[in-house]
């Protein structure tokens, strides 16, 4: 029987698509299209560069070549033009380190059911501990960042606006790129003391320094400095249950002077929470990976920001990519 365009055949194809990533992100990590770089290089050449078998790479280069990633020329492989631009170390385009975050939570996801049955995570602390784990998380979220942020700076109505608070800001790559793109603007970027030198990096690499600035501590409960007249909540809110994500937008509220302005930035769902398909497979990311996170509807938020006092509530007209979502409002008491 076939409901909606599903078929046996489209089922098949749905369980086995890890074979997929599986090989991508093989590839990844062992710098297959670094090796191979501008030219070809035969398999016994490819092993050799990346330490691998000849059985072993000679299969995956042809794997690769199935998947339109290589090219053939005579016994050599030769990367694609795709595969230069953003599988190879040294390009600009380079997304690899989202590619082993996604590697990274395999073990995670296979566990899936048992977070279902038990409602707790499968990843602890000790997760982010692991070699290489932290780091291709963070620098995956300053590369999609750096990607999308122009975009996104360019659909924001921060002109006028002053002083920025970039919560949980990380890297500090979107509050460089919003005052680069707003002149008048200055931020500061919000996140646990260890991020510092972090952020400090990418503010030093912009040329930012006497512009953005760094605040340690926990966003639940430290002070979060101010008044600021705009707030940027940046996927943040779905690492949180439900109390605390309220609690967050009460709290960049109070950080907010009168007519101050909120966006929050997240994958967001319809109300009746099953689709876009993103968010909602990303809900299930967050059953695997936190305690009470997950995706949140529109309206949820909507509700969220009129119990914090925002007013004005509205979605911005940005072509967002997996779902996400750009909410703005403005703080109650302004002229």
């Amino acid at each position: 029987m076939e409901r909606e365009g599903v078929t046996a055949q489209s089922l098949i194809e749905t369980s086995s698509a890890y074979w997929l990533s599986c090989t991508l992100q093989a590839a990844v990590k062992l710098r297959i299209f670094t090796a191979l770089g501008e030219g070809a290089k035969t398999a016994e050449e490819t092993a050799a560069a990346v330490g691998g078998s000849l059985r072993g790479t000679r299969l995956l280069l042809n794997a690769l070549t199935a998947m339109g990633l290589l090219e053939r020329e005579g016994e050599g492989y030769r990367n694609t033009a795709a595969a230069r631009d953003f599988l190879c170390q040294d390009a600009p385009g380079y997304v690899g380190h989202i590619i082993m975050h996604h590697h990274h939570l395999l073990p995670s996801w296979a566990a899936l059911a048992e977070a279902v049955r038990t409602g707790l995570p499968r990843r602890d602390e000790a997760f982010w501990e692991q070699e290489g784990v932290r780091e291709s998380f963070v620098l995956g979220m300053y590369d999609l960042a750096l990607r999308r942020g122009p975009a996104i700076a360019r659909c924001l109505p921060l002109a006028g606006r002053r002083r920025l608070l970039d919560l949980g800001g990380g890297t500090g790559i979107y509050a460089v790129l919003f005052c680069r793109e707003y002149p008048g603007l200055t931020a500061v970027v919000f996140d646990l003391p260890q991020n510092r030198t972090l952020a400090e990096g990418t503010v030093a690499r912009f040329g930012m320094a006497g512009r953005v600035a760094f605040r340690g501590g926990d966003f639940l409960a430290d002070d979060l400095g101010g008044p600021y007249d705009c707030a940027w909540l940046s996927q943040i809110l779905h690492g949180e249950g439900p109390k605390n994500c309220r609690l967050l937008i009460r709290r960049a509220a109070e950080a907010l002077a009168p007519g101050g302005l909120i966006l929050v930035h997240e994958f967001l769902l319809a109300d009746t929470a099953d689709a876009p398909l993103h968010p909602a497979l990303f809900s299930l990311n967050m059953l695997v990976g936190t305690r009470e996170g997950r995706a949140y509807t529109e309206g949820e938020i909507r509700e969220a920001l009129g119990e914090a006092g925002f007013t004005d509530v509205r979605r911005l007209d940005y072509p967002s990519p997996q779902g996400a979502g750009i909410i703005a409002a403005v703080k109650g008491g302004g002229t």
